[in-house]
């Protein structure tokens, strides 16, 4: 997935380079046993690149409360809770990438997570507070289901051998009956040519015109 697109502006006299940000939803669905990504992105506009975030991300079981297993602001902050020790940040530097990451996922991380983001912009006359929130319904499986799309184009690709193979077998043989035809026609034309008695294979020539 394309999270944070970097864009060279090629056509900018001194090469300036600035970045493109792209609001992605998150995958939905996690394989037991494996890490899992929380894509929550939240960009800012380039007027509103001075700010403080905050990010909380909660989690919260089928039928259960939410409860708060991680936080960000400046540091870093796993709280207690069945993730401990297993909850990565995932984020940016400039803070519009907000990602968590959980390792080793078990079936009992099935359930709705929430990131919360809290931005406190920093303009010279006043310092408004703008907030936002993702949510992801997430589902752990134990074994990962196969594309749909790549079982097509290998379904396809079979095909397209086993056409390729007949193509190839059917020219082979043309071209074998045709070899043969021609090395029959010389056969022929130089057994008449030994069938005709000497006297009259002067004859043959061809005259030439003067």
């Amino acid at each position: 997935l394309c999270l944070v697109l970097l864009l060279c502006c090629s056509f900018s006299p001194a090469g300036f380079c600035s970045a493109v940000c792209v609001e992605v939803p998150s995958e939905t669905e996690a394989v037991q046993g494996k890490d899992m990504k929380l894509l929550c992105i939240s960009c800012m506009k380039r007027e509103e690149v001075t700010a403080t975030t905050m990010v909380e991300w909660y989690y919260r079981p089928e039928g259960g409360q939410n409860e708060l297993i991680y936080q960000h602001k400046n540091t870093n902050q796993e709280l207690p809770s069945r993730f401990s020790g297993r909850l990565q940040w995932n984020g940016s530097k400039d803070m519009q990438d907000v990602s968590i990451t959980v390792l080793n996922v078990t079936l009992n991380d099935s359930g709705v997570y929430t990131c919360n983001i809290t931005r406190e912009f920093e303009f010279e006359i006043h310092r408004p507070l703008f907030k936002s929130s993702r949510t992801i319904h997430l589902t752990v499986v134990e074994e990962a289901g196969e594309d749909f799309t790549s079982v097509i184009s290998e379904i396809m690709m079979y095909i397209l051998l086993v056409f390729l193979t007949l193509w190839l077998l059917i020219e082979m043989v043309y071209c074998y009956r045709k070899v043969s035809k021609a090395e029959e026609a010389a056969q022929e034309n130089a057994t008449d040519y030994l069938a005709i008695p000497s006297e009259n294979k002067e004859n043959c020539a061809v005259p030439v015109e003067e």
